[in-house]
C-alpha cells in the first residue's frame, strides 16, 4: 500500500474511526497517542497532523511481505532459488540498520502491538519467508484477505506441538518412508512411482482426514496421478499392505471377465471413525492420463452433495493431487478450474495439493512451463497459494489444517505446492542422472523427510534414538507379515470402485440385450405430462417465437403425431415421475443446439427463466439443465464422475455436434469404454452426439460412430442410432429401467428434429418399447429382391426415394442399435425374406467410418455388399454442392 493510500486511509479515520477496517483503526489510535515520540519528522496531510514518513514507510514493508515474501522463501529443500528483484531489504523501503531498534505502531498491524523494527522485520520473516510461503493478495474480497492475514500472522504460520502430537506426525512418515523402502528391496526395479522425497504429503492427508469431521466433512473424494499413489491407497486410504505386496506378483484375478490394471492406477474406498463420526473416503480410479481424473472426481463430489446431502457443501470434500509438470502443462486443469463457482458443476471448493518434485519424466522445471510457479492457475479463481518446503513436515502438517478450515469457511479453492524432490527417475527403473546429473547428485546426499524430523525430535528431547530404530522396527514387522501372507495366493482380488452405491446393480449378460425391456408409460400418465411441457404459465410475457412454438408442441397431443423433441422431453420428464433424477448438461443444451429443446425459456424481458421440467405437479425428482463451459474434456470427464455416484438417476453429456467428443477422447478411451474392466467400475452415462450428413462440412457431420464400434467388446458400450422419437424415449428410458448400467453412445439427429415424417404416436410411446432393429412393414416379402440395412437419418432418404421410384423390390431395414449387435434380431427379420435377396449396407460416411465394416464383420458368412463415400482420411465434404452429388450418388446406387 503506497503513502497516498495511508494518508486517505487516515484522513477517513480522523473524520470517522468508523470509517476503516478494525486493523487500520487500531493502527491510527496508536500514531495519535506516538507521534510525540518519533524522532522523524511526521508527514503533513490536509488534515493537519500527518503519518511519520518512517511509519509509513514500515507499512509499506509489511504490504512488501505480503505481497512477496513467497519470492525469498526457503521452501526448495534440494535447489537454491534463483534472486529476485526487488528485494526485501530494508532500504528499499526508506528504512536502515538505523531504524531496528526503534518502535513503531505499524507493530500492531501485524498483531504484535507496537515494536520495534527488529521485531517487526523478525515476524514477518518467521510468517512469510522460511518453509512456508504464500500467495493471496492478488483476492479480490477483504474479508478473505484479512481472514487469512490474522491467521497466518497471528501464529507466524507455525502451530505448537505437543509431544504426543510430534510422536504422531513422526509414525506416519515411519509408515510413508518405511513402505518405500520395503518395496525397494522386495520388488527390485518393478515401477511402484515412489513417494520417497515427498512423504510430508502422508502426515498433512493423515491431518485433513481426522480433522475434517470436526469441520463437518462427512464425504471426502480424492483424485491423484500415480507419485506416491500406493503409499495414499496403503497409508491414508487403508488398503491392506498384502493386496498391494501381491499386486507385484499375481498371476490372475479371481473375478471373471476383468482384465484389470497396473497396482498404481487402481482405487480404493473405505470409511473412517473420528470420534464416533463416519466419514466416507474415495480414491477415485485413474489411468496414466495424469488430470484426467480432476473433473471425474468433481463429478462424483457433486453428485453426492446433490444427493445425499442437500448440497452442504463442507459435507463433501474434493482432494486432488497433482504433479507439478501436470498441473501447469495440461488444458484439463483449467478446465476443471473453471468449473469452481458454476452453478451446475461448483463443489464448494478443492483442496489442490501438488506433488512437486521440481522435475517432469525427465525435463526441468524451467523447461516444463512459462510461468513462475507451477500453481500459477490458482489465481484464475483467485485461490490462495501456499508454497511449503517438503523437508518440513510440521509445516506442512499446519498449512494442510490451515487449507481445510480455509476451504469449509470460504467454499472456494485452496492450493499446497509441496516443494520436494524425486529419488529416483520418473520409475524405478529409470536413470535420472541421464538428464539431472547436478541435481540428483544433490538428492543423493539428502536425508529423507522422516529421518529429518526424527533427528529434530531426538534433539528436542521427544524421544530417544533407541526409541525411533524401535517404531522402525515395529513397522517392518508388520510389512513383513504382511507380506507372507501376500505370497500365499498368486490371485488378485480388485475392490471395485463404489461398490457400496452398486450393490443393486449386477454386470450385463448377452440376454440384457436380447430381451424386451418395459418402457412404457400409461396413457394417463404420458397425456398429462404432455399437456403440462406445452404450457406457458400465465401473467408472464414470453417472445413470440416461444409462444408459437410451445402452441405447436400442443398441438402435437390433437394431432397424435409428436417429433423429436417432445419425445425426449417426455422421457425426461416421466423418469422424473418415476422419482429418477435427470442431469443434462452440454454447450447450449438448455435451448439445444439446433434450437428443439428449449428446456428453459426466458421472459421477453430477458429477466426471468420459466423451467417446464420443473413443473411437472405433484410430487417428482429433479430435472436438471445446465449449459457448460465451452470445453468437452472437462464437462466429460465431470459428467462421467457425476454418473459414477448416481447409478439411479439419467446422466447424460451432450456434444454441441457430435465430433466434438473427440476432444474428450481420453475420457472414452480411459474410462467410458474400459472402466470397468479395468477396475470393475460402472457407469450408466449417456453421451448425445448429433451425428448426420447434410452438408455441413467435415467437422459437423460425423460423431465419429467407428471410434466407439471399434472399442466396444464384452458388452462395454451400448451404441445406438435411432431413427424415431419414440424409439429415442425407450431407450432412454431404458437406461434406469434395468438392473445393469452401461454408458450408452446415443448418436442423436440434426435434420430429422423437424423432418415431418420423424414423428411418433401416442401409442408408440404407451404400448411400445425400444425397438434393436426396426423391420419394412411397407414391403411386400415376397417381392423383395433387395434388402437394404442402414442406420439413422439416411434411412428417410431412403424411404422417399423408394417411394418415388416405386421400387417394390426393395426392403429397408434399419439397425436402432449397432452394439450389442442384434443378432438374433436382424436375423429374425430377415427369415421373412427369400433366401437369393442381396444384402447391401448403405451409409452416409466414407468406408472407413460409419458402421459399415463393424456390421460387415458380424454379418460373418453373409454376402453384404457395401454402398457409401470413399474411403477417405476426412469425414465430409466442405462444400455443400459437393455433398449434395455425393449423397446422390448413395441414394442412386441404392435404388437399383
Amino acid at each position: 500500500m503506497d503513502i497516498g493510500a495511508i494518508e486517505a486511509l487516515y484522513k477517513q479515520y480522523k473524520e470517522n474511526p468508523e470509517n476503516v477496517d478494525e486493523s487500520f483503526r487500531f493502527f491510527f489510535q496508536g500514531f495519535d497517542l506516538a507521534i510525540k515520540h518519533f524522532p522523524t519528522k511526521p508527514r503533513k496531510t490536509e488534515g493537519g497532523a500527518g503519518v511519520p514518513a518512517k511509519e509509513i514507510a514500515v507499512m509499506n514493508l509489511i504490504t512488501a511481505y505480503r505481497r512477496r515474501g513467497h519470492l525469498f522463501t526457503k521452501t526448495n529443500p534440494v535447489r537454491t532459488r534463483r534472486s529476485y528483484t526487488p528485494t526485501l531489504d530494508l532500504q528499499n523501503f526508506n528504512l536502515s540498520e538505523e531504524d531496528l531498534d526503534t518502535e513503531f505502531e505499524a507493530g500492531k498491524e501485524i498483531g504484535i502491538g507496537r515494536a520495534t523494527l527488529r521485531e517487526i522485520v523478525e515476524h514477518l520473516n518467521e510468517t512469510y519467508c522460511k518453509s512456508i510461503g504464500v500467495e493471496y493478495r492478488y483476492m479480490t474480497k477483504p474479508e478473505i484477505v484479512q481472514w487469512l492475514q490474522q491467521k497466518m500472522e497471528g501464529c507466524r504460520n507455525q502451530e505448537p506441538l505437543s509431544g504426543e502430537q510430534k510422536l504422531h506426525i513422526l509414525d506416519r512418515l515411519v509408515e510413508a518412508s518405511g513402505f518405500e523402502d520395503y518395496m525397494h528391496r522386495k520388488y527390485v526395479g518393478q515401477k511402484r512411482f515412489s513417494l520417497e522425497g515427498s512423504e510430508a504429503i502422508i502426515p498433512a492427508l493423515d491431518a485433513i482426514l481426522t480433522l475434517g469431521g470436526d469441520y463437518d466433512v462427512n464425504e471426502i473424494v480424492i483424485g491423484m496421478a500415480h507419485r506416491g499413489r500406493l503409499n495414499v491407497l496403503t497409508n491414508i486410504m487403508k488398503k491392506p499392505y498384502y493386496q498391494v505386496f501381491r499386486e507385484f506378483t499375481a498371476e490372475n484375478y479371481e473375478e471373471e471377465n476383468l482384465y484389470g490394471d497396473v497396482k498404481y492406477h487402481l482405487g480404493y474406498n473405505n470409511t473412517i471413525d473420528h470420534e464416533g463420526r463416519k466419514i466416507s473416503v474415495n480414491l477415485s480410479p485413474n489411468p496414466s492420463h495424469l488430470e484426467a481424473v480432476g473433473p471425474v472426481v468433481e463429478g462424483i463430489a457433486k453428485a453426492r452433495l446433490e444427493l445425499a446431502h442437500d448440497y452442504q457443501y463442507n459435507q463433501v470434500l474434493p482432494i486432488l493431487i497433482h504433479g507439478d509438470a501436470a498441473i501447469a502443462g495440461q488444458g484439463v486443469v483449467y478446465e476443471t478450474i473453471q468449473f469452481s463457482k458454476l452453478d451446475g458443476y461448483k463443489t464448494g471448493g478443492t483442496i489442490h495439493i501438488v506433488i512437486n518434485n521440481q522435475v517432469g519424466f525427465t525435463t526441468n522445471y524451467l523447461q516444463a512451463r512459462s510461468s513462475t510457479y507451477c500453481t500459477d492457475i490458482a489465481k484464475v479463481t483467485q485461490s490462495p497459494v501456499f508454497h511449503v518446503n517438503g523437508d518440513d513436515v510440521e509445516a506442512m502438517v499446519f498449512v494442510a489444517k490451515l487449507a481445510l478450515e480455509f476451504r469449509q469457511k470460504f467454499n472456494i479453492d485452496v492450493f499446497i505446492d509441496l516443494l520436494s524432490y524425486r529419488k529416483y527417475g520418473h520409475n524405478e527403473g529409470d536413470e535420472p542422472r541421464f538428464t539431472q546429473p547436478k541435481l540428483y547428485e544433490i538428492i543423493a546426499k539428502h536425508k529423507n523427510p522422516r529421518d529429518i524430523y526424527a533427528e529434530r525430535l531426538i534433539d528436542e528431547g521427544v524421544l530417544t534414538r533407541q526409541e525411533y530404530e524401535t517404531r522402525l522396527k515395529g513397522f517392518q514387522d508388520v510389512l513383513d507379515q504382511a507380506y507372507a501372507k501376500a505370497n500365499q495366493s498368486r490371485k488378485l482380488n480388485i475392490h471395485s470402485f463404489l461398490k457400496e452405491q452398486y450393490r443393486e446393480i449386477r454386470s450385463p449378460l448377452p440376454e440384457d440385450f436380447e430381451t424386451v425391456c418395459n418402457t412404457a408409460i400409461s396413457k394417463e400418465m404420458f397425456l398429462d405430462l404432455a399437456r403440462r411441457i406445452t404450457t406457458l404459465p400465465e401473467g408472464k410475457r414470453f417472445y413470440n417465437k416461444t409462444i408459437k412454438l410451445f402452441s405447436q408442441r400442443a398441438d402435437m397431443i390433437k394431432t397424435d403425431a409428436y417429433d423429436w423433441a417432445m419425445g425426449e422431453l417426455m422421457a425426461y420428464a416421466s423418469l422424473a415421475k418415476e422419482n429418477y433424477p435427470v442431469r443434462l448438461s452440454g454447450q447450449d443444451s438448455e435451448r439445444g443446439t439446433f434450437s428443439h429443446r428449449h428446456a428453459e425459456i426466458i421472459t421477453e424481458d430477458g429477466e426471468e427463466k420459466y423451467f417446464p421440467l420443473k413443473n411437472l405437479g405433484g410430487e417428482h425428482a429433479t430435472v436438471r439443465v445446465y449449459n457448460s463451459p465451452l470445453n468437452e474434456y472437462g464437462v466429460l470427464g465431470f459428467e462421467y464422475g457425476y454418473s459414477l455416484a448416481n447409478p439411479f438417476g439419467l446422466t447424460i453429456w451432450e456434444a454441441q455436434f457430435g465430433d466434438f467428443f473427440n476432444v474428450g477422447q481420453v475420457i472414452v478411451d480411459q474410462y467410458i469404454s474400459a472402466a470397468h474392466e479395468k477396475w470393475g467400475v460402472k457407469s450408466g452415462l449417456v453421451m448425445f452426439l448429433p451425428h448426420g450428413y447434410e452438408g455441413q462440412g467435415a467437422e459437423h457431420s460425423s460423431g465419429r460412430m467407428e471410434r466407439f464400434l471399434t472399442q466396444c467388446a464384452n458388452l462395454n458400450l451400448q451404441v445406438v442410432n435411432p431413427t424415431t422419437p419414440a424409439n429415442h424415449f425407450h431407450v432412454i428410458r431404458r437406461q434406469l429401467h434395468r438392473d445393469i448400467r452401461v454408458p450408452l453412445i446415443l448418436f442423436t439427429p440434426k435434420s430429422l428434429l423437424r423432418h415431418p415424417e420423424c414423428t411418433s404416436t401416442l401409442a408408440d410411446f404407451t404400448e411400445g418399447h425400444f425397438r434393436e432393429v426396426i423391420g419394412d412393414d411397407k414391403a411386400d416379402p415376397s417381392k423383395v429382391s433387395k434388402v437394404l440395412l442402414c442406420t439413422g437419418k439416411i434411412y428417410y432418404e431412403l424411404e422417399a426415394a423408394r417411394r418415388k421410384a416405386g421400387a417394390g423390390h426393395i426392403a429397408v431395414i434399419r439397425i436402432e442399435q449397432l452394439y450389442p449387435f442384434p443378432e438374433k434380431q436382424l436375423k429374425k427379420i430377415l427369415k421373412g425374406y427369400r433366401k437369393d435377396a442381396k444384402l447391401v449396407w448403405v451409409q452416409e460416411e466414407p468406408l472407413n467410418m460409419g458402421a459399415a465394416l463393424f456390421v460387415k464383420q458380424w454379418m460373418g458368412d453373409c454376402k453384404l455388399e457395401i454402398i457409401s463415400r470413399p474411403p477417405s482420411g476426412v469425414t465430409a465434404e466442405g462444400l455443400t454442392a459437393l455433398h449434395k452429388i455425393h449423397q446422390a450418388e448413395i441414394i442412386t446406387e441404392a435404388m437399383k
